[in-house]
């Protein structure tokens, strides 16, 4: 049985022991019409238990049995005083509170308890930050796990919400997903969520359907996680410097929101509860040093298992990364990031022309992998709309040429694993790259 419903049955028993004792005052002060109704409503708590525990569990279990022999002897003091036959009560409503105590321990201890734990990824191309611990879910006998990917919306340059993306075809074939129409969170209840979107409505590019905001999740599971997405360079929590540049990480709206956040690092864990302490006052550092925790990301946990063997390529692929004679090029995994073509604008796209000619000069040796921020184009569209016909040129310009890979697959994994070299911007890729102990090159928008 799920921990949340056996709560509701404690919760219920609770009240059951405390109406035993209002029972006795009634009594005792010869409230006869207050009795009985009292009566009634025990009769009814203790009905509702036993329904909810054959809903869940099955017909049968010691505690739905302990159950009806609380109704039948509590059914039974109703019939006598509506007879007006004398009782003793007191003994009576002993014998209650021991059945009641009976029926706790056959629900705490006869009926197994599993957890539902739900995880809404809102891009596949970002599920490998949830990904190691959904597999942890999944393989625990004592917990169900659900992928609910959900919706998401282009921002519109006024700030509306524009197309909506849902991408729910996308995961792995390993993965099953449910379609968040179907999935009812009120009655459910997860006792989990999972998130790795923490924006709320604070995102100027793109916003998850409103009904997922982390504001809106906590009301329905008792423990909201949020999990970044990225991975950021690790820094020195006494660095003001650096720290004051990582400060909108460590004050979104679902670090706010969220039971417990989940970081890359006990270092990074640090920034955040430093950051945050700042801006409630000191007195609140104990209560995040308690929520942030830094257990690592799965991003990580992904990178450091992946093998080139992982991965059947594409056959368009595998004729564009090997020789005549069929061996392996160097393939150069480039990134274009999102930050740098809006700092950039015009010098970033001519610096991408340079780039792409360079390596087409070179591809007889060289396999270049040009792989994109997946949200390049909807925030130009929606922030920077000049750029968006020049930047669409260019890579249409490059697909049609097809001496190159472009890669806008939700795989981002793939990319790393069969590339033997990164070059492009500064951004969450690189850190994730370094793990892999592969060479790294920086960009320079004017060089």
């Amino acid at each position: 049985m799920r921990s949340h419903y056996k709560t509701q049955c404690f919760e219920t028993l609770a009240l059951l022991i405390e109406a035993h004792a209002q029972l006795q005052k009634f009594m005792d002060n010869k409230q006869f019409l207050s009795t009985l109704t009292l009566i009634e409503q025990c009769q009814q708590g203790a009905i509702s238990i036993g329904t909810l525990i054959d809903r869940m569990e099955g017909e049968g279990t010691e505690a739905v049995s302990s159950l009806e022999s609380y109704c039948e002897q509590i059914y039974h003091l109703y019939i006598d005083l509506q007879r007006g036959i004398s009782v003793n009560s007191r003994k009576i409503l002993k014998k209650l509170d021991r059945l009641i105590t009976r029926i706790e321990n056959a629900i705490l201890y006869g009926i197994p308890t599993q957890r539902e734990v739900v995880f809404l990824p809102y891009k596949a191309s970002m599920w490998d930050s949830l990904e190691s611990v959904w597999k942890a879910a999944e393989e625990d006998p004592d917990c169900m796990a659900l992928v609910i990917p959900i919706p998401y919306y282009d921002k519109n340059p006024d700030g509306s919400l524009g197309e909506m993306h849902y991408e729910g075809a996308l995961y792995p074939e390993d993965v099953p997903v449910v379609y968040y129409e179907t999935y009812d969170f009120e009655s459910r209840h997860p006792d989990m969520i999972f998130i790795h979107n923490p924006y709320d409505d604070g995102n100027i590019v793109t916003s998850v359907h409103p009904f997922f905001y982390s504001k809106n999740l906590k009301q329905y599971t008792d423990d909201l996680i949020y999990i970044p997405y990225f991975v950021l360079q690790e820094i020195d929590p006494a660095d003001s410097k650096a720290v004051a540049g990582m400060e909108h990480f460590c004050t979104t709206a679902g670090v706010i929101n969220a039971n417990h956040v989940i970081v890359q690092s006990e270092t990074m864990r640090q920034v955040y509860v430093n950051v945050l302490t700042k801006y409630t006052g000191e007195d609140k550092r104990v209560y995040w040093e308690k929520k942030i925790l830094g257990l690592g990301s799965p991003k990580v946990d992904r990178v450091s298992r992946l093998k080139d063997s992982d991965f059947r390529l594409p056959e368009e692929w595998e004729r564009r990364i090997r020789k005549a004679d069929g061996t392996k090029k160097k393939v150069i995994f480039y990134n274009t990031s999102v930050t740098a073509m809006l700092q950039g604008g015009e010098a970033m796209l001519e610096k991408i022309r340079r780039n792409l000619q360079i390596f087409r000069e070179n591809s007889g040796d060289v396999a270049l992998l040009w792989r994109p921020h997946p949200l390049m184009e909807a925030t130009l569209a929606s922030m920077r709309p000049y750029l968006m016909e020049e930047y669409a040129g260019i890579v249409q310009e490059y697909k049609t040429a097809g001496w190159g890979i472009y890669d806008d697959s939700p795989d981002m994994d793939r990319a790393i694993a069969i590339s033997d070299a990164y070059y492009g911007d500064h951004s969450s890729i690189v850190w994730l790259y370094q793990k892999t102990g592969k060479p790294i090159m920086i960009q320079t928008v004017d060089v």
